[in-house]
């Protein structure tokens, strides 16, 4: 009996036949499997979603992380800062603004120094509050300001909260210095943040991002990573940053609280900064101020 070919094909067949032909079109198949901003995808789950063969969803995703498209982490994949929005529209500042307000303006009462908020953009800072007396006039730090977190107090906290590859990633073509004390290599860097973590969170600089300006940081916490950095400014030659570290501590874990009720939780897969203690005692003191941060030049 003679076998008749119908013509028909197989569902795989079929599938591979109908894949979007152009790069933009498979770009956009594998963002629209992302069905939210909290959205979290394994690489399988991304190939599942978008029928696309797995190696051609790896090598989009690894193109759109390098972009900012799409950030990936211990868990796998979701949305970066340029999906969300980051570079224009609000993007929550405003409720991490008002969360840290309070805050920030009792930080500023009980030392009389400046006090910044900031979030990471990329690389770099961007200063969403600056609260300080007569000191703030002098520095030349504004709002909506930019500066690489990699020399600044507060972001270098936060830079602390992320996977080592990540920091890579952000920083392939180089450090630029600001001043001749600003860290201007990644071997130094993760040094740095490898000495934030064990002072439970706690960063460092003295002039690296300004001269004669020296401050403590530390990061505003949530599931999954940075939200935000909160740092103490002062004069080099004066400013006591040890001595003020636990109430900027304390300040970035309320603010923690309020804009992430669940971030004690540990990270799903991945490492985790042990929490700033509340209240500090004499001997978490002298624990803090035996891992000093400034002596790498």
């Amino acid at each position: 009996m003679a076998v008749v070919d119908t013509g028909a094909v197989s569902p795989i067949r079929n599938l591979r036949r109908e894949q979007p032909p152009s790069m933009v079109e498979r770009m956009t198949l594998i963002l629209d499997a992302f069905d939210g901003p909290t959205a979290r995808l394994s690489l399988e789950e991304v190939v599942s979603r978008t029928l696309l063969p797995r190696s051609t969803v790896h090598r989009i995703l690894d193109q759109l992380v390098r972009s900012h498209w799409v950030e990936h982490a211990s868990f796998g994949y979701r949305l970066g800062r340029r999906a969300l929005g980051l570079g224009g529209g609000d993007s929550g500042h405003a409720r991490i603004r008002a969360a840290a307000a309070p805050l920030l303006h009792e930080l500023h009462l009980r030392t009389a120094m400046v006090v910044h908020l900031a979030v990471l953009d990329g690389g770099e800072t961007v200063c969403l509050d600056k609260v300080g007396g007569r000191f703030a006039a002098s520095l030349p730090s504004r709002v909506g300001g930019r500066l690489p977190a990699y020399s600044t107090a507060g972001g270098k906290a936060m830079l602390a909260w992320m996977d080592p590859e990540n920091v890579d990633s952000l920083y392939r073509g180089g450090l630029n210095r600001c001043t001749e004390r600003t860290i201007a290599d990644l071997v130094t860097l993760h040094r740095e943040l490898d000495r934030i973590r064990r002072r439970r969170g706690v960063a460092f600089e003295r002039g690296e991002a300004v001269r004669d300006v020296a401050c403590v940081g530390v990061a505003v916490r949530g599931i999954e990573g940075p939200v935000a950095g909160i740092s103490l400014c002062g004069d080099a030659r004066t400013a006591q940053l040890e001595r003020v570290a636990p109430l900027v501590a304390h300040a970035a874990r309320e603010v923690s609280r309020i804009l992430c009720p669940d971030s004690d939780a540990p990270r799903r897969g991945g490492r985790t900064v042990p929490p700033p203690e509340t209240r500090w005692s004499a001997e978490a003191l002298d624990r803090l101020l035996a891992v000093q941060s400034g002596q790498w030049l």
